[in-house]
């Protein structure tokens, strides 16, 4: 191997690129030099395009580097990836969290050794608390809590890529956030696949919920916390009490929702309807009138109608839906999605567009009425934060980087509010 310091490229989920983090703890302590390592997303096929495309940029960017596979896609697809002249070592999912994993490339990894390193994740029974200081900015960190997914939503490959969920114990969620803390971050995510599974697999199966008043009773020093994309029908009664009861607590959720269509949810194998939808958003505004939602959704679902994209886009104003995250359609080989009636592909592109569009309506909707009112804001850099409803504000001046302050908010420019 060459000298170079380690490469790495990460697509996909927030949870990929923690991961990648600990990733390259791992890589230092086990002194590895001159390797390239790629995190895949599987979530779509454009994403597994991506990735392909990546690698071979990757790969004539650093010729003589040795490149490594890894994430969603290198699990579900292990041999797409062994398969190109461009990767020397796919590694699964579970393999890439094992230090061991990399402390054993500078001795064996030659030519000859077995190219793909990739086990059944679904034998896959516990997720370690891996153990980083944060990453994004000085000011945040991200402490993953749990993995996987138990459910098989008919369009997602995901489980595949991650296998079944599994809970970190809440012990040692404090534990991390009180050294998280002790570093001086202001705010801390708790990060998952299907977040609001967790606990579920842990003795006397305590519930999201349980795992929020937990940490925000041990950890009295954070003063924020925040939960990263949830299942609103999924949410437990301790974790509505929180939102009411917690200003700690954020007022900000990512809900995954997919459709606003009953027929189509139910294609979907989704676990609510849309009146549960609006019904739970009805309630967390009544609890914490700040509240403020983003949500997952796909556009152009096999089989939705126009009259079905209607109920999507209608459900964007009647909860509120501030920030979006549109997808449009692709499938999925393997999901029985990929087998169901498909919708053409320029309407699927029109209607992921008027999705953005009412989202971003709702976004300036929301900016507009903050002028006026005064926010805590936590900095991100000098002269840029976040409202604790995640909206982005911008400074005239530097501030102090990593600290909540207080903020004037005298207008709105691009998507952004402006602050004194």
């Amino acid at each position: 191997m060459t000298a170079e310091p380690p490469i790495f490229a990460t697509l996909g989920c927030r949870l990929n690129t923690y991961e990648s983090e600990a990733m390259k703890a791992m890589v230092a302590d086990a002194g590895l030099t001159g390797v390239v390592v790629v995190n895949t997303c599987a979530v779509t096929a454009e994403a597994v395009r991506k990735a392909r495309q990546e690698i071979r940029k990757l790969r004539r960017d650093n010729p003589n580097a040795k490149l490594v596979v890894t994430g969603c896609a290198a699990q579900t697809e292990p041999k797409t990836f062994a398969d190109m002249a461009e990767v020397d070592l796919v590694i699964g999912n579970t393999e890439k969290m094992a230090p061991e994993t990399w402390a054993s490339l500078p001795a064996d990894f030659v030519g000859e050794v077995e190219k793909i390193r990739v086990d059944d994740i679904m034998s896959v029974t516990q997720t370690a608390g891996h153990l980083i200081d944060g990453f994004g900015s000085r000011s945040r960190a991200y402490v993953q809590v749990q993995n996987g997914c138990d459910h098989r939503c008919t369009f997602c490959i995901i489980p595949y890529g991650r296998g079944n969920s599994r809970s970190v114990a809440a012990g040692i969620v404090v534990d991390q956030i009180k050294r998280l803390v002790d570093k001086g971050y202001q705010e801390v995510v708790l990060t998952g696949v299907d977040l609001t599974s967790w606990g579920a697999d842990l003795p006397s199966q305590p519930r999201l919920g349980d795992l929020v008043m937990r940490i925000l009773r041990l950890v009295p020093d954070l003063p924020r916390l925040r939960i990263s994309s949830i299942d609103s029908i999924e949410v437990d009664d301790m974790l509505m009490q929180a939102i009411a009861t917690e200003p700690r607590l954020m007022p900000h959720l990512h809900l995954s929702l997919q459709a606003g269509d009953d027929m189509i949810l139910k294609r979907m194998k989704r676990r609510h309807l849309r009146e549960d939808a609006i019904a739970f958003c009805e309630q967390a505004v009544s609890l914490r009138p700040d509240m403020t939602f983003g949500a997952d959704i796909i556009a152009g679902f096999p089989t939705e109608t126009e009259e079905m994209f209607a109920n999507s886009l209608l459900l964007v104003e009647q909860c509120n839906l501030t920030w979006l995250h549109v997808f449009p359609y692709s499938p999925r080989a393997g999901t029985p999605a990929a087998r169901m009636p498909p919708v053409d592909g320029a309407q699927i592109k029109s209607r992921a567009a008027r999705l953005r569009d009412a989202g971003g309506q709702c976004v300036q909707n929301h900016l507009k009425q903050q002028v006026g009112r005064q926010h805590s804001v936590l900095m991100e850099s000098p002269r840029m934060g976040r409202t604790e409803q995640f909206a982005e504000v911008r400074f005239e001046s530097d501030q102090p980087v990593g600290q909540i302050i207080g903020a004037d908010i005298v207008g709105t420019e691009q998507g952004s509010l402006l602050a004194r």
